[in-house]
């Protein structure tokens, strides 16, 4: 809950890097509300036997399927936008809801505005990405928030000035990590118990400065069975360049098919992942197929915090990947462990991009 000392006192921050460090323990704030949530759903579904009830589909929102475990977390985000309206008007974006716009109403309530010109925050979040890990106690899920300042119109990645991606971890973890960041002040890696939420350690988060490219996990995510075949030739046209002009030991190229896209970027950050490429919407295009693909929300605080811990992510064309936070765009995109990584590795996937044919 929000304190109730604190009110809609003084102005607005007045330049973008006010609006980062006022808003950051906002981010991060509500990033602990959603793992909280998330641990006691799942708490509640495997103490009574019952994971159906947070892994049925219950809805198709705006932007994906949702579950049950989704719509627990989607209320719990409600929650806490109503209280942050309260005080001060605000845009967020969800990928259930798509973009809402809420403000005081004057008589301790909110009201809805028509849209982003209120002079507040601009936010996205993901509340679950990796929800089919999740839901069946598998693996853990990232909650994903990014901010942008205020603006007229719907906001790019470019627009990013802070952001935080919580892990939601299985019901075995007792440890769960959280990055958060602040554009051009780098990224803090903090570890917290879950059951507590105490801070255990924190320290900024560096990426490391190796180029190897094998002897770590470089995967091509492949999620959908009609996908995986036509990916699998990519990835092998990929691996066959850098065995050849590289020297890469193939044998140990390891595949990670993680389900989710915040959780890829924040293991290559991490130095788990050398390379994580997501070639989906490029091979769907190609095949003539609708796939389900990266959307913004999916990655648009991942971004950010990956960024400025030192890793790299480009668009599938080897540039910079910006887009607008909405629910409908679909992304490819390739992350890199660092630079020096990418630089390595990035003229191999463009060649074997181009010779790709269905």
């Amino acid at each position: 809950m929000i304190p109730p000392s604190e009110t809609n006192t003084g102005s607005p921050p007045a330049s973008n890097e006010e609006w980062a460090a006022d808003w950051l323990p906002h981010l991060e704030d509500l990033a602990e509300r959603l793992r909280r949530c998330a641990r006691r759903t799942m708490s509640n579904a495997i103490d009574s036997s019952d994971l159906g009830s947070v892994s049925r589909p219950v809805s198709v929102g705006a932007g994906d399927t949702t579950f049950g475990i989704d719509a627990a977390a989607e209320a719990e985000l409600g929650d806490w936008f109503e209280q942050r309206a309260r005080l001060a008007p605000l845009s967020v974006l969800t990928e259930d809801a798509g973009w809402r716009h809420q403000g005081p109403d004057g008589a301790d309530g909110t009201r809805d505005l028509p849209g982003f010109d209120h002079g507040g925050p601009r936010i996205c979040v993901d509340p679950v990405d990796g929800t089919r890990h999740l839901m069946l106690d598998h693996r853990a899920a990232w909650a994903v928030i990014a901010l942008a300042g205020p603006g007229e119109d719907i906001p790019h990645q470019r627009d990013a000035l802070a952001a935080c991606i919580q892990e939601l971890p299985d019901s075995r973890a007792r440890v769960a990590r959280r990055l958060s960041a602040r554009r051009g002040m780098g990224t803090e890696l903090a570890e917290m118990d879950v059951s507590s939420g105490e801070i255990l350690r924190s320290h900024p988060l560096h990426a490391d400065d190796d180029n190897r490219l094998d002897h770590g996990y470089l995967p091509f995510f492949a999620f959908h069975p009609d996908l995986r075949e036509e990916v699998a030739r990519l990835a092998f046209a990929f691996f066959a360049r850098i065995e050849e002009e590289e020297g890469a030991e193939l044998a140990h190229c390891y595949d990670d098919q993680y389900i989710c896209n915040a959780g890829q970027m924040a293991l290559t950050a991490l130095g788990t992942y050398r390379m994580i490429v997501d070639p989906r919407q490029f091979i769907a295009d190609r095949l003539g197929l609708h796939a389900q693909t990266t959307k913004p929300y999916d990655v648009a605080g991942a971004i950010l915090c990956v960024e400025e811990a030192g890793a790299s992510i480009t668009s599938l064309a080897g540039t910079e990947l910006d887009f607008p936070w909405d629910v409908e765009t679909p992304l490819s995109f390739a992350a890199f462990a660092n630079g020096a990584t990418r630089d390595r590795a990035l003229p191999h996937l463009l060649a074997a991009l181009e010779q790709y044919r269905p």
